[in-house]
């Protein structure tokens, strides 16, 4: 039993190294990998979680957990509840159940904010075919990408206006490689890990960023380093007069696009991927256990 219970254990650790991560360089040489990579952690830690509650449930048993949890099954079936079982398994599914409810809520929330979004685009911008976007009325330069089936492509006419024709197209780009990537469903797992648990937020935003690198990564590979770069820093200063500079994101986007080399190490994908698959083998073989027992073992 109690080597099932370290490797429940070990799942929750991925999570403690979230902080070297976050500050690390090279995700953002590699964003993909490293979204890939902070994906394997947060389903690790929740799967952890689940797992280290069933195998304690198990551990009054003094049996193996595979068999055991199905001895456990048919005990709690037959009405044999024991304080201890009762609420190591009231953590697995109450977690569980929090974490179904809090993505249930999230995709219904972000579905309705998507709806209104749209609506109000519909009835306030114009439809500019020389852009192939809806060109809002507004002196505050802005462009963004509403997601989805109908995905558009948002400016205001204060971005128009501000940004030369080199560094709007790279704007475009960037906006239609979030659309046509979907990175609004690569982001929303984490949004609803930020609301389930507030401490996650850091994850999110993290995660945000390396959003934003992929869709650079598209559009300087046909505008440029060099527009896409002015046009970030000309759209954050009037939005953030005095504080455009120090902004963290604005900051790391564009020391990227004019500093960094556009492949790092071709090894370090690679290894994060094989990281993540680690990551994800050991909550996922402590729940995957008591099935694969019973079926090899039926009865």
């Amino acid at each position: 039993m109690t080597p099932w219970l370290v490797v429940a254990c070990l799942a929750l650790l991925p999570a403690a190294f979230g902080n070297r991560l976050a500050a690390a360089r090279w995700p953002s040489r590699h964003p993909r990998a490293a979204i890939a990579l902070w994906m394997a952690i947060g389903a690790a830690a929740g799967l952890g979680g689940a797992g280290i509650g069933l195998v304690a449930a198990v551990w009054p048993l003094a049996t193996a957990f595979p068999h055991g949890a199905h001895t456990l099954s048919h005990r709690l079936l037959g009405g044999e509840w024991q304080a201890g079982m009762s609420v190591a398994l009231l953590w697995s599914v109450g977690l569980v159940a929090w974490l179904l409810a809090t993505t249930a809520r999230t995709i219904v929330g972000t579905l309705a904010e998507r709806r209104r979004q749209r609506l109000l685009v519909d009835l306030t911008a114009d439809y500019s075919p020389a852009h192939d976007a809806y060109v809002l009325p507004s002196a505050v330069p802005v462009a963004y990408c509403m997601p989805g089936r109908e995905a558009r492509v948002v400016l205001s006419r204060g971005a128009v206006d501000l940004l030369g024709s080199a560094e709007l197209e790279a704007v475009l780009a960037h906006e239609r490689a979030h659309a046509d990537g979907r990175h609004d469903l690569l982001k929303l797992p984490f949004v609803a890990l930020s609301r389930a648990f507030p401490p996650a937020r850091r994850v999110l935003e993290a995660v945000s960023v390396l959003v934003e690198l992929m869709a650079d990564d598209v559009a300087r590979r046909t505008h440029g380093n060099l527009p896409l770069a002015r046009a970030i820093v000309r759209m954050a200063a009037p939005a953030q007069p005095g504080l455009a500079v120090a902004d963290t994101a604005v900051v790391r986007r564009v020391e990227r696009l004019l500093h960094e080399p556009r492949n790092g190490r071709g090894w370090v994908p690679a290894a994060a991927y094989s990281g993540a698959a680690a990551l994800l083998g050991g909550p996922l073989s402590l729940l995957a256990a008591p099935v694969l027992c019973h079926t090899i073992t039926p009865g």
